[in-house]
């Protein structure tokens, strides 16, 4: 039986009790590297790809798409997309995204149904995701496109009510957003109160820069852990591995 992207994201939850994801921004990674990169994930027990960016400038995002899963056959290629014109049938499954620590009408509902027939017409399978902003210190790029305020990092009360409208509304998955390249990442505290409220995965991501940290996120709750800049920045060859293995504990 045909598994869904959906339920290997669950049978990695159930294993491992967390799962390591790399976010990839087309921008970032020239489609010669893709092979090798690939091949270093596979080794580093990576357990999925993001594919997205607020800006995607320089490349084609279809042919992006299409030669990382070309090489990908064990690590699902997951769309995650900064505006409508990020979506396509070379991926494994797209992350339907409302933002809805905003009140901004055009990110909870306006880009969906825009997206929606194209979502319909690609085939792709769609994973409904609350996709919430968490204040970590400075405007990241996904604020200042949003246009939106993030959750406050210090008041957990309020993105408890954010998880429990979530989980409601029907949500399947919680991404908690602290932003690429944010100063800081989301506190563990907050992580630990939204895991109180809700048996939904929930996604971490923005500013986790050590193993170290990415282990306490996973101690106080997340499901998923992302990493994206990092891996870019860092001179550290062996990072990945390191990530995924403390993700796994």
């Amino acid at each position: 039986m045909h598994m869904s992207t959906f339920e290997k994201i669950l049978a990695v939850k159930k294993e491992f009790k967390a799962g390591y994801w790399v976010l990839l921004d087309p921008d970032k990674l020239d489609s010669e590297e893709i092979p090798n990169f690939v091949q270093k994930a596979e080794q580093s027990s990576v357990d999925g790809f993001l594919v997205g960016g607020s800006l995607i400038l320089s490349s084609d995002f279809n042919l992006f798409v299409a030669e990382l899963k070309k090489h990908s056959k064990n690590i699902p290629v997951i769309l995650f997309p900064g505006s409508v014109h990020q979506i396509t049938p070379a991926a494994d499954a797209l992350l339907f995204l409302s933002l809805i620590s905003g009140r901004e009408a055009q990110h909870l509902i306006g880009s969906q149904v825009l997206a929606a027939p194209l979502v319909y017409r690609s085939g792709i399978e769609a994973i409904s995701t609350a996709y919430m902003l968490i204040d970590t210190g400075r405007q990241t790029s996904a604020h200042f496109m949003s246009g939106t305020m993030p959750l406050p990092r210090n008041k957990p009360d309020i993105l408890m009510a954010h998880i429990l409208a979530a989980q409601y509304l029907g949500f399947k998955l919680i991404y908690l957003e602290g932003g690429s390249g944010s100063d800081s990442s989301i506190p563990d505290e907050l992580i630990f109160a939204a895991n109180k409220v809700t048996d939904i995965p929930l996604i971490v991501g923005g500013g986790i820069r050590t193993p170290d940290e990415a282990r306490a996120k996973v101690k106080a709750g997340a499901s998923f852990i992302v990493t994206g800049n990092i891996l870019e920045t860092t001179e550290n060859g062996n990072l990945m591995a390191e990530m995924a293995a403390a993700v796994h504990g």
